[in-house]
C-alpha cells in the first residue's frame, strides 16, 4: 500500500474549536477516499493557536524557533494540505494569514490543497472563493474546486442541518484525493521515457509538421 502524508492547518482560537472539528472531518474523509485507492495516509496537524506568539516573533525577527520551524517543515514537505480558518471580518483570520506569511512564497507551489472555513452564519460562505482561494492561487498551490464552509447551523443535531455539510466534506475530500493521485501520476513518470516527452514519442519530423513518413 502506498503511503502519503497530509498536513492539516487549523487556525481556530478556542478549545475545543469548530475550526478543528471541520479540519478533522476533512482529514477523515480524505483518508477514506485514499484508502479506496490503496493509499494510506498520515496526518501532521498544526494548531496555529499553539504557535501564535512564535509566529508573531518570526514576523518581527525573521527567525523561527525550533517548534515553529518543525511545524513549517511539516507543512511545506507534505504531499497535500488541508487548511481551515475561521472567518473574521469577512476574510481569513489574522493568525491564519500570519502563518502563511512566514512560509517561503514558493513552498506550496504545485501542492494540492483543500480549503475549509467556518463562521457563525452562512452569509460568509463566499469568503473561501473571494479571499482564501486567491491567496493560495497566488502562492501557486493547487486548491481543489470545492471549498468546504461550515456555519454554526451546520453543526446542529437534526439530519436536515448535518447532511449538507457531510455532503460538502465528502465532495471536497474526493477532489483532494483525486488531486493527490493525479500528482503522483505526474511525478512517477520517467522523464527519459519517450512516451512522457516530445509529444508522447512522436518524432521530431512529425512534431515539425509531419515531415516523417512522407
Amino acid at each position: 500500500m502506498t503511503s502519503r502524508r497530509i498536513a492539516v492547518v487549523s487556525a481556530g482560537l478556542s478549545n475545543p474549536s469548530s475550526t478543528r472539528m471541520l479540519a478533522d472531518r476533512l482529514a477523515t474523509a480524505t483518508a477514506a477516499e485514499l484508502k479506496a485507492h490503496d493509499i494510506s495516509v498520515t496526518f501532521d496537524v498544526v494548531e496555529l493557536r499553539d504557535y501564535a506568539h512564535d509566529i508573531t516573533n518570526n514576523l518581527l525577527t525573521g527567525v523561527a524557533v525550533p517548534a515553529l520551524e518543525s511545524a513549517i517543515n511539516a507543512v511545506v514537505s507534505a504531499d497535500a494540505l488541508i487548511a481551515v480558518t475561521p472567518i473574521f471580518s469577512t476574510s481569513y483570520s489574522g493568525l491564519f494569514k500570519s502563518f502563511i506569511d512566514v512560509l517561503d512564497p514558493e513552498a506550496l507551489r504545485g501542492m494540492p490543497v483543500l480549503l475549509g472555513a467556518n463562521a457563525g452564519t452562512a452569509r460568509h460562505s463566499l469568503a473561501i472563493d473571494y479571499a482564501i482561494r486567491p491567496l493560495f492561487t497566488y502562492l501557486h498551490a493547487e486548491p481543489v474546486s470545492t471549498g468546504v464552509f461550515a456555519a454554526s447551523s451546520d453543526w446542529g443535531g437534526s439530519a436536515d442541518s448535518v447532511a449538507p455539510l457531510a455532503s460538502r466534506v465528502e465532495r471536497g475530500a474526493k477532489e483532494l484525493a483525486e488531486a493527490i493521485i493525479r500528482r503522483d501520476a505526474r511525478v512517477s513518470k520517467d522523464p527519459y521515457d519517450p512516451e512522457n516527452y516530445l509529444g508522447n514519442g512522436r518524432s521530431f519530423g512529425d512534431l515539425l509538421g509531419g515531415l516523417a513518413g512522407e
